[in-house]
């Protein structure tokens, strides 16, 4: 995938998988890369400035499988984020097609 498209659409992809449920920084890697090819050193660097944002809390669970886990909690404001983002992919991806498809004819 075009690396550019990408970087595009990765917060709303993050922003949605939390909207799910509370995660943590691994298990979302995980989650996006299902439909993005994503590593840790992409994905955590955005959730840092998400969180810096005020569109993530976060809080830390203990774990079974080792230390505690810092999980990703989206905030009302990150709500409204993701929907004005959804609404802006959404006209975005509307556009794009129309374009393509008027030069197709």
């Amino acid at each position: 995938m075009n690396a550019q498209f990408k970087k595009g659409v990765l917060e709303l992809i993050v922003l949605e998988s939390v909207r799910k449920r509370d995660m943590y920084g691994y298990e979302l890697v995980a989650e996006v890369s299902k439909v993005v090819d994503v590593n840790e050193g992409t994905i955590y660097p955005l959730l840092k400035r998400l969180t810096n944002e005020h569109y993530f809390e976060t809080y830390l669970r203990e774990s079974t499988e080792g230390p505690s886990r810092k999980y990703y909690h989206l905030t009302a404001a990150g709500i409204l984020y993701r929907d004005a983002l959804e609404t802006e992919w959404d006209l975005f991806q509307q556009q794009v097609n129309r374009f393509l498809k008027e030069q197709r004819a």
